[in-house]
């Protein structure tokens, strides 16, 4: 990925997460990731749509729209799906913590955090980066 394309994706931001349903056809969810350069992180509730997808076909793309559209990065990889939390002191919960750290930085209330991930089934998805294309503004 050139850096100019690299710049419009950013370390983190809003996307729209491309995933695969059963008949073939994409679908298509806003979410809010986290880039680290080599892989890409989103939060996911179990039981929706992109989750379902992905559990069945892996296959992902993460579109990025740069500034007043003139520029866009699409990412692709395969996703890896943590375990859904289940417990407040799960790995999940601490992979999740450390997603929200990278993020956002501290949160006010890191127990309520914690009860919410395992309240809302949450889960991390994980992206390596495969294939990348775009274009810079």
């Amino acid at each position: 990925m050139t850096s100019d394309l690299l710049g419009t994706l950013g370390k983190t931001g809003l996307g729209v997460l491309v995933t695969i349903k059963r008949d073939g056809r994409p679908q298509l969810s806003n979410v809010t990731y986290l880039y680290d350069g080599d892989q890409v992180r989103v939060s996911l509730t179990d039981g929706r749509a992109k989750t379902k997808n992905l559990r069945r076909d892996p296959r992902a793309s993460l579109y990025v729209n740069g500034p007043r559209g003139r520029s866009y990065v699409v990412v692709e990889g395969k996703a890896e799906l943590t375990p859904v939390a289940t417990a407040e002191d799960d790995n999940t919960v601490e992979q999740l913590i450390t997603y929200y750290r990278d993020a956002a930085g501290e949160h006010p209330d890191w127990d309520d955090y914690r009860r919410a991930m395992v309240a809302e089934r949450r889960l991390l998805f994980t992206m390596t980066i495969d294939h990348s294309y775009g274009m810079a503004g």
